[in-house]
């Protein structure tokens, strides 16, 4: 036999074997061989709440791969939204205060109790509420707040700060309440309940009481008693 029909030979022979073999064979299993968790294993297609999503070898195709990025850049927007609602709440309440007033020299009292046309979030109707909008800017502020009062100061972040009144550390005797600015590093005074808001913007709310089921009395106690007024 010479080399060429040698060569003839040993390529039907080879054809011959690869005809019968499987076209699915897998390679012989060994002594170490791992089976897969199936799953491990990503599927070529998987259904979710943003539509079908392929896969290659595991690796998305070019258009799921968008689609996934879009679905994130979504998601980055809900979660920036959600979390500045609470400024944008305290916001609103700065521009309804600029319709009456000045910051520090403006205070909102209803004198009378809320109802269904009062357009305040969660407000009780059961007592009077005073509104102020503080500011730092210029320096430490003081709160004279009266007593029999109850409610919370909050940062423009509508983070609590402190509770003034009866829930606050004057135990609802009334007292004088010192806003420091943010970062503020001079002299604290004594007589004073401190309080470090986080931004200059501070927003403090209370209620008064009723008196034998009037709410005059608690409304003409912060008439007389409540004060604002820069640290001298």
């Amino acid at each position: 036999m010479n080399f060429h029909s040698a060569l003839k030979f040993g390529a039907v022979t080879l054809l011959f074997l690869c005809a019968g073999t499987p076209a699915h064979a897998q390679s012989p299993k060994m002594k170490m061989t791992t089976e897969t968790p199936p799953y491990l294993v990503t599927p070529n297609t998987v259904e979710t709440r943003i539509g079908t999503l392929k896969f290659i070898d595991g690796f998305p195709d070019e258009a799921t791969a968008a689609k996934v990025y879009d679905n994130l850049d979504f998601q980055r927007g809900v979660q920036a939204y959600l979390a500045a609602l609470p400024a944008v709440s305290i916001e609103a309440f700065l521009k309804g205060f600029a319709e009456f007033g000045s910051v520090n020299q403006t205070v909102l009292i209803s004198e009378q109790l809320l109802n269904a046309k009062s357009l305040f979030l969660t407000a009780n109707t059961t007592t009077p509420y005073t509104l102020l909008y503080l500011s730092t800017k210029d320096g430490p502020l003081v709160v004279e707040i009266p007593p029999e009062v109850l409610g919370p100061i909050d940062d423009a972040w509508f983070r609590w700060v402190s509770d003034v009144g009866i829930t606050g550390p004057d135990k609802g005797k009334g007292g004088k309440y010192l806003l420091l600015p943010p970062g503020y590093t001079g002299a604290v005074p004594d007589g004073y309940f401190v309080a470090r808001p986080r931004t200059i913007g501070n927003l403090l709310f209370f209620r008064t009481f009723l008196r034998d089921g009037d709410p005059k009395p608690g409304v003409d106690n912060v008439k007389k008693n409540l004060k604002v007024y820069s640290l001298s």
